[in-house]
């Protein structure tokens, strides 16, 4: 191949030129090029390495269903992987490298396994390394040895270590009408639905809108396409009611309405203006949706196929016509329907030589013959290409006359040169979100495609997507979509019939001729499909797994259905009865920084505690902790995170702490009926509680599982005030919402949530009741007017407040809650009598330190998979009432003895421990036979070490032994002690004291 500009058209500027830098070596571009297409212009045709055979790969499509050629995007030292040269815009100083190759590109030691040949056929690792060898390396032994080996060899690209210093949004937003994809049909739907007066949201993965349509020589209603595009576009912007998020790629539909996508903001630029993110995440929530997502061209599977020079003729007509990168002088076609001959068409006039057609059909159109003449060239009817000839790119089709009908190829074969491949097995429309929202793909015989079911309630669908791919229809679909009217514009010539020949793999005589790839990244073949089928794995599912087709970056689009048709044949079924697996989000890659990114805007939510100024001017560290700004540590000139906290928690256990405790969930549960509500909602009985008094509770969820715990406090006969954990405020409110209004509305109850009506401070230390009593009046705080787990009303300088003493740290502690306008009064009320006995506000890091040593749990422990007796907590499930999860949480696999439960760690090295890493019985950096993970971490000042929470297999019966952290991701490995969870003040003598 070698590619060459055209003189003129096109996206690009050709008065900016831009210069990047490709493995090591200076190319120039233009803007408006992607990589794909300005390596493509100045001829380089290799772009990357097959997995496994490591063969070399060029550009096979033009947008998100390339699978040969993946970069890495160097930024500094930051290294992104695998992304598609096809979605990276150019920019000056952009610097990619290829992958999976070494040393280089040209010259890769990998491709020696293209000698192995059968030997690396499909399930070759299941049937090589897993199986009983012969000698000292049997069985696993041998897998185990290979092991090491196959990982190192695994993958494409390699990821990077270094921080990412880029800014990543996430937005909510709400529409009438969400139209994905913005190509002809995509722009009139969004059109309509905006005259309607609906607010409007149009999404599309390119720059651009209008799709390929914009940079064709087609005209409508007598103009050209890109004026008549230009108009829709202008018109859509100047709408109020219309959003335009171009760069964004909608890759999740879920329940309700929901989608979610990922607007590439930052990517094509060198430099992030101040403030500026990479990327922002979107969820939409929509009235309805239109799917105006287009189709993915296929190809055609025949030896040799795999060559670079070797595309899809759509993906070659839109380098020539959108970015004027001829994928080279001399082409020839190959097809089996209308499409490529419109392809060819356009390749010919940005200035390349047209030097045959070949298609597998005997007879082909009239208006397929008209567009054949325009193209120039040899036409080759009822002929098929069986092999290609060329080094590393491709020089020569090898043809053969073909017999439709019988599948079979005859007669004598000859050799027609060139520097291109343009090649087109048939469309499949994008049915992706379609898919995701519960639809079941239909199959069209015509088209010989899977095209989503009707339209439904939720969402209707527009254009190819629906495998509408006439220009007329696809405009007058996008009307119909919108649910408004506009004037329909006519295509002055009638559209090609883009259904193929039933035609998906050309198969020579007895097997001869070079591999004939299906999965181009993965080196499936079509002869490893029907492996699978001479050893059973003929389950579409069984297939993907067995083969690895369809499991590549392009999730199957170009693979999907010509594998499913040699399948078929295999079979002798007809392409339905094998079925398709069904599309799962995302539709395409998701950076993590996107997933994990604080939501931004008027959209964001921002909870603040009444004392929150008051922190910040203290010098505190904040965290979020859910939607809410909580104080991580209040750290000194030159103190590290871990001697800021150790300093607070010591502080606590030696003299006395203050913490904001305002963000605790916080729901008033009254009326005649609250107290039998709470038995049922609680393991433990609540309707014997006192008045004046609290009581520890946990819940579960109907399956038996640990969801929350918390104090509830009686406040009078008939009203109780129920705490959460601040992460789980809004569930349980949902929770305890939803018994009442479905399981149990005959109860008289009423809930209220109050927490952002509280500000609470909680007051821990052996000098805690000191303070309050040197603040408070109206009440006594002594033990006999409080005792544990008592509350009073009392006032902190004119403030009335409620006061509660119970303790998650272990020591003698109180909480105490005042209206939220009075926080920080009654913050600073209680700082200035905290004075004399060395008072010191601590955070989150201390908080946890203490809890740890205490042996209390939090969200690490329940976390959706632990019991109340994985936790120690079974003495809480009340044998005298029925409670939610009391149904469940005797089942057999919840009282198993060898079920993971809570014990303490002791870092016997005494260095730092991770949440997160497992444990193993034995000194083995190998992580297997895995007993156990850490939940939380800390370093303890009550006992001076390293010391952890976990859940172990048989945790209270290994008190006392030595186990081994193994965390090979974090390098660290090392002895510990298994001990009781109750490190500090197991007696609780302080906390009554």
């Amino acid at each position: 191949m070698s590619g060459s500009r055209a003189a003129t058209g096109g996206r690009i500027d050709r008065t900016c030129p831009i210069s990047f830098r490709f493995d090591g070596k200076t190319f120039h571009g233009y803007a408006g090029d992607t990589l794909a297409s300005a390596l493509l212009a100045n001829g380089v045709s290799t772009l990357g390495r097959s997995f496994k055979y490591h063969r070399p790969r060029g550009l096979l499509a033009a947008g998100v269903d390339e699978p040969n050629a993946l970069v890495t995007i160097l930024r500094g030292d930051v290294r992104e992987p695998n992304v598609p040269a096809t979605q990276i815009e150019i920019f000056d100083g952009l610097t990619v490298e290829s992958q999976n190759r070494f040393p280089s590109l040209d010259l890769d030691v990998g491709a020696v396994n293209q000698i192995a040949g059968k030997l690396l056929s499909a399930g070759f690792y299941y049937k090589t390394f897993m199986g009983p060898v012969a000698g000292p390396l049997t069985g696993t032994r041998f897998w185990m040895f290979c092991e090491r080996f196959i990982r190192r060899a695994a993958g494409l690209g390699r990821a990077g270590t270094a921080a990412d210093t880029a800014r990543y949004e996430k937005m909510n937003a709400f529409c009438d009408v969400l139209v994905v994809g913005g190509g002809p049909a995509g722009l009139m739907a969004a059109r309509a639905a905006a005259e309607n007066g609906g607010r409007v949201i149009l999404a599309d993965l390119e720059p651009e809108f209008g799709g390929a349509l914009k940079w064709s020589s087609e005209t409508i209603d007598g103009e050209p396409a890109r004026a008549f595009i230009d108009r829709s576009v202008s018109a859509l912007e100047d709408a109020p009611n219309v959003r335009l998020l171009p760069r964004t790629a909608v890759w999740g539909y879920y329940d309700g309405n929901t989608l979610a996508a990922l607007e590439r903001v930052g990517d094509h630029k060198p430099d992030a203006p101040k403030g500026e993110p990479r990327h922002r995440h979107w969820v939409i929530r929509a009235g309805r949706v239109v799917l105006a997502t287009g189709a993915f061209e296929r190809p055609m599977v025949f030896p040799g196929n795999d060559r670079p020079g070797i595309m899809l003729a759509d993906a070659a007509a839109r380098y020539a016509v959108e970015y004027g990168a001829l994928p080279g002088r001399k082409i020839v076609v190959f097809a089996n329907n209308d499409g490529a001959y419109a392809s060819a068409v356009a390749l010919r006039q940005a200035g390349a030589d047209i030097v045959a057609m070949i298609d597998v059909r005997r007879s082909v159109s009239d208006h397929a013959r008209r567009l054949a003449t325009r193209a120039g060239g040899e036409l080759l009817l009822g002929h098929a290409v069986v092999d290609t000839t060329g080094g590393s790119s491709f020089a020569g089709a090898k043809v053969q006359p073909f017999d439709e009908s019988a599948g079979t190829l005859f007669g004598a074969a000859r050799t027609i040169p060139g520097d291109c491949l343009a090649v087109s097995g048939g469309w499949s429309p994008a049915i992706h979100l379609a898919s995701q929202a519960g639809a079941q793909a239909r199959w069209d015989d015509r088209l010989q495609a899977f095209l989503p079911p009707e339209p439904g309630s939720s969402w209707t669908g527009t254009g190819a997507f629906l495998g509408r791919f006439g220009t007329a229809e696809a405009l007058a679909d996008g009307i119909e979509a919108g649910g408004g009217s506009v004037d329909l514009p006519t295509v002055d010539d009638d559209a090609p019939d883009l259904a193929p020949a039933p035609v998906f793999e050309i198969r020579p005589a007895g097997g001869k001729g070079s591999k004939a790839f299906v999965d181009f990244q993965h080196d499936v073949t079509a002869e490893d499909v029907r492996l699978a089928h001479r050893e059973g794995f003929v389950s579409v599912e069984h297939l993907k797994r067995y083969t690895t087709l369809g499991m590549a970056t392009d999730q199957g689009r170009t693979s999907n259905v010509p594998g499913l048709a040699i399948m078929a044949g295999a079979r002798g079924m007809a392409i339905p009865d094998v079925g398709t697996t069904r599309f799962r989000p995302p539709f395409s890659p998701v950076s993590i920084g996107a997933l994990a990114a604080e939501r931004f805007g008027d959209l964001k939510p921002h909870r603040l505690t009444p004392m929150h100024d008051w922190h910040l001017e203290e010098g505190a560290t904040m965290q979020a902790a859910g939607l809410w700004h909580r104080p991580m540590i209040y750290g000194h000139p030159g103190e590290t995170v871990e001697q800021a906290y150790v300093r607070e928690a010591k502080a606590v256990r030696e003299n006395v702490g203050i913490v904001d405790v305002s963000t605790l969930g916080k729901i008033m549960v009254q009326g005649p009926d609250a107290g039998a509500f709470l038995d049922r909602v609680y393991t433990n009985m609540f309707s014997t509680l006192p008045v004046g008094k609290a009581r520890y509770g946990l819940m579960l969820r109907e399956d038996g599982f640990a969801f929350d715990d918390g104090t509830t406090w009686r406040l009078a006969e008939t009203d109780f005030l129920m705490t959460t954990t601040t992460a789980n405020a809004g569930k349980v409110m949902q929770h305890l919402e939803y018994l009442l209004d479905v399981a149990w509305p005959d109860l008289k109850v009423i809930l209220t949530s109050v927490t952002d009506q509280w500000a609470g401070a909680a007051i821990a230390g052996p000098d805690a009741r000191k303070v309050l009593q040197a603040c408070v009046n109206g009440t006594d705080v002594d033990d006999a007017a409080l005792p544990f787990m008592g509350t009073v009303h009392g006032e902190i300088d004119g403030v009335p407040v409620m006061i509660c003493r119970l303790s998650f740290s272990g020591e003698l502690a109180y909480e105490v809650y005042c209206g939220a306008g009075h926080g920080q009064q009654v913050w600073d009320t209680l700082l200035e009598a905290g004075k004399p006995f060395a008072m010191v506000p601590y955070g989150l890091e201390a908080l946890g330190t203490l809890r740890i040593e205490k042996g209390h749990v939090t969200g690490a422990e329940i976390d959706g998979r632990t019991t109340a007796r994985d936790l120690h907590l079974g003495w809480m499930l009340s044998k005298k009432k029925p409670f939610v999860g009391s149904a469940m949480m005797d089942r057999e696999g919840l009282v198993a003895d060898d079920r993971l439960q809570l014990v303490g760690l002791i870092a016997l090295d005494n260095r730092p421990l991770k949440g997160g890493a497992h444990l193993v019985a034995h000194a083995d950096r190998a992580l297997r036979d895995s007993i156990g993970h850490v939940t939380s971490v800390c370093f303890s000042p009550a006992l001076g070490k390293y010391i952890a929470l976990a859940l172990v297999k048989g945790g209270k019966s290994r008190h006392g032994t030595r186990a081994f952290i193994s965390d090979p991701i974090r390098r660290r490995y090392g002895a510990v002690e298994i001990v009781s969870h109750h490190f500090f003040d197991p007696d609780g003598s302080r906390m009554h004291g």
